[in-house]
């Protein structure tokens, strides 16, 4: 089974990722790290820089990623700074307070969640995966389940949020789900050319 380590301080995330790929040991990185501050514009900048700091204290795989929530009507925010639209400390409870006073009196509440999973190998860039899943915005929080936004998410498919959902659905579509599928399909087409060469 091949070990792939993941950047995360999230609990959430890190059981998301482990659930996605049973074939592989999906683990935190031990080194107490200070996580880098994410100074970039794109989920891909942000995604890649703390996959390449995180990754030059680990041998082998190490992916990274940079997720947040994209509204039409606000130009795409919160993006990027998803995690910190409130402020800096700010839990998920601020954040999706600011989100509904800002779109207060908007009728147009489509959104999208994105997702960049940066990867690299001994600290090297390998390749950036991207993903995203369709979705609006509702007038109070239901559910309890995820965490961020995801009692504000509201997928149609569903007909519920993704606080309501259970999470074996919720990793069939999500945002991050879409992105670790193409991660670890790229890992075992990786692994399948080296064993055939290998063979060879």
């Amino acid at each position: 089974m091949t070990t792939v380590y993941c950047a995360t301080s999230n609990p959430g995330k890190l059981r998301e990722f482990q659930l996605a790929a049973p074939d592989f040991d999906v683990r935190k990185l031990q080194a107490q790290l200070a996580p880098p501050e994410e100074t970039a514009e794109t989920f891909e900048e942000n995604a890649m820089l703390k996959a390449v700091y995180c990754g030059q204290h680990t041998e082998g795989y190490l992916f990274a990623d940079d997720s947040g929530l994209e509204v039409n009507a606000l130009s795409g925010d919160p993006g990027v700074h998803s995690a910190r639209y409130a402020g800096e400390h700010a839990t998920d409870a601020d954040n999706n307070d600011l989100l509904l006073e800002n779109l207060l009196a908007i009728e147009n509440r489509t959104a999208r969640f994105v997702c960049v999973i940066a990867l690299v190998k001994d600290g090297c860039p390998v390749k950036t995966f991207r993903a995203s899943v369709e979705g609006r915005i509702l007038e109070e929080p239901r559910g309890t389940g995820g965490f961020g936004y995801d009692p504000l998410f509201f997928h149609e498919p569903f007909n519920c949020t993704f606080g309501e959902a259970p999470i074996a659905d919720k990793m069939r579509v999500s945002h991050r789900a879409q992105a670790l599928s193409a991660m670890f399909a790229y890992l075992r087409d990786t692994a399948a050319t080296s064993e055939t060469q290998s063979a060879s």
